[in-house]
């Protein structure tokens, strides 16, 4: 069973045409024979209800500072309004998408994420760090047929529930599932080779590589590239960081021979090829894409 765990995020959740492009290609890579599994963020709707409820939304090492109200919004946003849409988009093709959490059924099991901010450590609340995935519910929906669409929420063996980066969510389930492929969606191209200074995207990234440039990198991409690092290191085959901006960017990713963004490979794969060339340590992405 060939899986494809993809994470829907960015400006991508909150264009109508683009949510229908996704909810398609997340159905032919069905009909290809494929096993897709969708980890979703929701960034903009949950600070759209933040601030109708006057609370505070603040990021820290990029990462939402989660409160216990904020909590609160979290779970109602992510699995009331954010999942049932892309569930509802999905099924317009056919009764394909069932949604969970990472709750549900203790599937994802977090504690308390550390941050730090120019060496210092600073309290980002209720975040969670996956420690643990039970992969029986989600593989048991594929094997029916099913699309799972996931929520990022976790529970902790504390009592807790966390909130769990997307990012992060999907590279942890990835692992669980050996997940051929990693599919991150955010609103650049990839990996900048040199930003802001210039636009040219890094094709393609050894894990080792990649692994040196994370301190290197700003908030709004560390998430992505830190769950790329984490998946192919834990066996998935590729971890890609696609332009979900494009429309039928997780189509393009997954199917076509050369894959447009970053691809991230094993040292094994090398990286001196075409399109393999160790980037500088310069590397830079966009400071705010990919909170969700």
């Amino acid at each position: 069973m060939d899986v494809v765990v993809v994470k829907f995020g960015g400006h991508a959740m909150v264009d109508a045409a683009l949510q229908r492009s996704f909810a398609h290609d997340v159905v032919e890579l069905w009909r290809a024979g494929l096993r897709p599994v969708v980890v979703h963020g929701g960034g903009p709707q949950i600070n759209a209800m933040l601030d109708r409820l006057s609370l505070e939304s603040r990021f820290e090492a990029g990462m939402r500072v989660t409160t216990p109200e904020t909590m609160e919004v979290v779970r109602m946003v992510l699995t009331g309004q954010v999942q049932r849409d892309l569930v509802g988009h999905i099924n317009t093709h056919g009764p394909f998408a069932v949604g969970m959490t990472g709750e549900d059924a203790h599937t994802m099991t977090a504690v308390r994420r550390p941050a730090w901010v120019d060496g210092r450590p600073v309290d980002i609340g209720l975040v969670g760090d996956i420690v643990h995935v039970d992969p029986v519910m989600p593989r048991l929906l594929l094997e029916q047929g099913s699309i799972p669409v996931v929520s990022p929420v976790a529970r902790g063996e504390d009592g807790q529930v966390y909130n769990v980066n997307a990012d992060l969510a999907a590279s942890a389930l990835a692992v669980a599932l050996d997940a051929e492929r990693l599919v991150m969606l955010t609103d650049v191209e990839g990996l900048y080779a040199n930003w802001p200074d210039s636009t040219d995207v890094i094709e393609r990234v050894t894990a080792e590589a990649l692994d040196a440039l994370l301190p290197e990198l700003t908030s709004g991409m560390l998430p992505k590239m830190e769950g790329c690092l984490r998946a192919v290191r834990g066996g998935v085959r590729r971890a890609h960081v696609l332009d979900g901006r494009v429309p039928h960017a997780v189509l393009r990713g997954v199917l076509d021979e050369n894959s447009p963004g970053t691809t991230v490979v094993p040292d094994s794969d090398g990286g001196h090829g075409p399109g393999g060339v160790r980037p500088p340590r310069t590397a830079r992405a966009s400071q705010t894409a990919g909170r969700s």
